[in-house]
């Protein structure tokens, strides 16, 4: 089994809505008992917390579902424990890639944009302090770029 960490500052936006639509689409192609994903931020600022409000309501909309609680990313296991960890934005980027001081993993650490493939975008961008929008505009990116993982995993060989 594959497993992905998606990753973003506070663990209640972002990486918890990628969390979901790759979920989402993994089990549209009956492919959840190949690939597992989970979530972590960056801060430990909103530790065991849902996902914001917002992030939720907006991800229904859509059929996604959310329940992952907030959790900070953990050096000592994550790196080893994932085979992708996949950021949001390029400071969390910075972040993530100082805490692997021997520049062990850094061919497991991307930018959630990689993967995208028809939306232009090279960060997801924090929808915390933006409108109803900025939900919006999350998940459409998001919805890209896990199709894309997607056909990387699976083109890669990644995925059996």
């Amino acid at each position: 089994m594959k497993k992905i960490l998606f990753v973003c500052l506070g663990n209640i936006c972002r990486s918890p809505t990628a969390e979901g639509v790759m979920n989402k689409l993994l089990e549209e192609k009956k492919l959840s008992h190949k690939i597992e994903c989970d979530s972590a931020g960056t801060s430990s600022v909103h530790t065991g917390e849902l996902p914001d409000s917002r992030s939720i309501k907006h991800a229904l909309k859509r059929g996604v579902s959310m329940n992952s609680r907030s959790r900070p990313f953990d050096k000592s296991i994550d790196f080893d424990n994932f085979d992708l960890i996949l950021v949001m934005d390029k400071n969390n980027l910075r972040s993530i890639r100082n805490q692997d001081l021997n520049n062990l993993y850094s061919d497991k650490i991307r930018l959630m944009t990689d993967f995208c493939s028809s939306i232009m975008a090279d960060e997801v961008p924090d929808p915390y302090f933006t409108g109803e929008d900025g939900f919006e505009t999350v998940l459409d990116i998001l919805e890209d770029a896990t199709e894309g993982l997607l056909k990387y995993l699976l083109n890669e060989g990644k995925v059996v």
